[in-house]
């Protein structure tokens, strides 16, 4: 009996293996403003793309230069308004996973915003 259980416990283990496995690999990862990065005129790097729940945009750009800030809100993307529940990325090599819905990220260094720099993307339901 007890071989029994440890082979159901084995194929059960394997089984959340591979579906973890499937789900990380549906992801894709974009990287914004393709080779130039992170930085002004952006704003329509996303035509033509299809994201989705979970998939990763890479943001590469000189640290000391741009941030990127995750807003909550059409309003505050618009306006290129910082919120306090926005999130700021500040690494220069910030990974961030969309979630369902709209997902939208400015630069709040004075200016940037209003020259292009932000982004607004609606992520569509994770593939099964």
């Amino acid at each position: 009996m007890a071989e029994g259980r440890g082979s159901a416990m084995a194929i059960t283990l394997l089984l959340c293996l591979f579906f973890i496995h499937c789900e990380m690999a549906q992801a894709k990862y974009y990287f914004v403003g393709g080779s130039k990065g992170w930085t002004f005129n952006v704003t329509n790097w996303t035509k033509g793309k299809t994201f989705r729940a979970g998939d990763v945009l890479v943001f590469n750009y000189p640290a000391m230069a741009h941030n990127v800030v995750a807003l909550k809100n059409r309003v505050a993307y618009n306006w290129c308004l910082k919120t306090r529940d926005a999130k700021v990325y500040q690494t220069g090599k910030d990974r961030i996973r969309l979630v369902e819905g709209y997902n939208y990220f400015i630069c709040s260094y004075p200016g940037h915003c209003r020259a292009g720099m932000k982004i607004a993307i609606k992520a569509r339901k994770k593939l099964l």
